[in-house]
This record gives C-alpha cells, structure tokens and sequence, in this order.
C-alpha cells in the first residue's frame, strides 16, 4: 500500500473530507484494512479516498459515520464536498434532501431541478441577467449531480405535481423540449417516481403561489425549500411545513390521475413543433 498523502484540509472541502475521515479513523486506532472490514468497503477504497485518489459517495460517508460512532460528522462533510461548487441558498436543503425517505415537489412553471436534462437546466440557469460562463458550468455541474439521489441505493420516493403550464412553456428550442418532455415520460416508469400534472381548466388553486418541495422522513415532514427570487429558502419552522403539506394536498386534489398525466406530456410532445 502506498505511503497515505497528507491532503492539507484548507484547500477544499473533498480535502477536509479525506483529513477527518484519517483523523478519526487513527483517533479510533484503526487501520485502513480494520475500518473497510466495519464499513463494507475494500481497504483500497478507503485508502483511495484519504489520499484523494476517489471522491467518497454518500452510502461511504453513512458507512464512515457509522463505523466510526459518529454524529453525522462525515456525511455532512460529504454534502460540502460533493455541492461545493453549488449556491449559497441552496446547500442547506441539500443536506435535508439527501436525507429524505419521501419527496413531495409542486411546480408552477418549470420542470423541477430534480428532472430537468442537461440542455434544458443549461437554458435556464444561462437566463440569470450577468451570469459568467464558468458559473453557468458550476450551477449545471451541481443540478445534474444531484440528480443522483433518484437513481441511488434507498433512492426516496418522489411525487413531482406540476401546472400544465410547465409542460407547455418553451425553454431552449422545440428539439430541448422535446427531449425533456421525453425524458419525463422515461423517468415516470421508475417506481419510486410519480408526475401528475395539475390542467389549466382547474383553474385558479393555491398552488399558483410558487413552487416548493418537502422532505420527509418516517412519515413526517422535517423540511422544505420554497422558490423565490433572487434565490429560494430552506425552512424547518414546523408551523410553516404544516402549512406547506397543507397545500399540497390541496393541490394534489387538482392533478390528472397518473396515465392521463402523461398522456398530456405526450400530447405536449407530439405539440412542442
């Protein structure tokens, strides 16, 4: 096994991930072979991850803290690796997110982060009035990777309520929309993922206030991130979430059921020119 490299913990957060898990894990008096064998993982890949060599993923900061009898302490690390390059407003809900058994998205008027494609985020984000190219790349960095939480091991199960505005709003060009439309429909197949769509003929509905989503977790809310501008809010104030759920329901009394939903998607498709 090589030498361990010194990974010098100011220089990033993935730098400060590596240090402590080294540091807590000598602080314990185990070796990189004693903490794999607690942790599920190979010794390589721990050595991997204190010398730089691998970025950690968030089932090896779980297994860290756990082997390690620790609060916590390594995910959140974690978090501050992984979406260091995202907004400042948005990094507390990440943390909430990746914790979340349930998700419960409402739109209004784009497709959510969560199941936005490449050309379609890119679009978006470009429209922010004096953003820097190399801002663009960061922010699209950050929405595509966090896209991972639907695809990964104990993935949540997600319900994403949207206004029929969303699916009919043009963003990027027809061939964007298109593939985004498309990929939704792809997406919906997943069975821990479910669109509805809200149809202009509901008319006016509490949901026309903005865009939210909640997390959940043994069957409570525990959090939620509301949209607004210039940057959206994280929000863990009880009476607030109750209020959120609140309306969410409300809402979800106005959708299609789940094969009309996207029979509509593909209308808006075969539509989108």
């Amino acid at each position: 096994m090589p030498p361990i490299k010194d990974p010098h913990p100011g220089e990033s957060p993935r730098n400060l991930f590596a240090a402590e898990l080294r540091r807590h894990r000598e602080a314990a008096r185990l070796t990189q072979r004693a903490l794999a064998a607690r942790m599920g993982f190979s010794e390589s890949l721990v050595a991997m991850v204190e010398t730089l060599r691998r970025p950690p993923t968030d089932d090896f900061a779980r297994a860290c803290d756990k082997a390690l009898g620790l609060d916590g302490t390594m995910m959140r690390l974690y978090i501050a690796a992984t979406w260091d390059k995202a907004t400042e407003h948005l990094k507390p809900w990440l943390e909430q997110e990746d914790e979340a058994e349930t998700l419960r998205s409402w739109e209004p008027v784009l497709i959510p982060g969560l199941l936005q494609i490449e050309s379609y985020a890119r679009a978006m984000i470009s429209a922010a009035p004096g953003i820097a190219s190399e801002e663009v790349e960061d922010r699209l960095a950050s929405r595509m990777r966090r896209q991972a939480i639907l695809h990964r091991d104990r993935a949540p199960a997600a319900t994403f309520l949207m206004d029929e505005a969303v699916i009919r709003r043009r963003v990027g060009n027809a061939e964007v929309m298109r593939e985004q439309l498309g990929f939704l429909l792809e997406v919906a197949r997943r069975p821990n993922v479910t669109i509805q769509i809200v149809p202009y003929d509901a008319g006016e509905h509490c949901g026309l206030a903005g865009g939210f989503i909640i997390a959940e977790r043994n069957g409570t809310a525990y959090a939620a991130y509301t949209d607004a501008q210039p940057s959206g809010r994280t929000i863990e104030y009880r009476p607030i979430i109750t209020e959120l759920v609140a309306r969410y329901d409300a809402i979800r009394a106005e959708v299609l059921p789940f094969k009309q939903s996207l029979h509509l998607i593909q209308e808006a498709v075969s539509q989108s020119g």
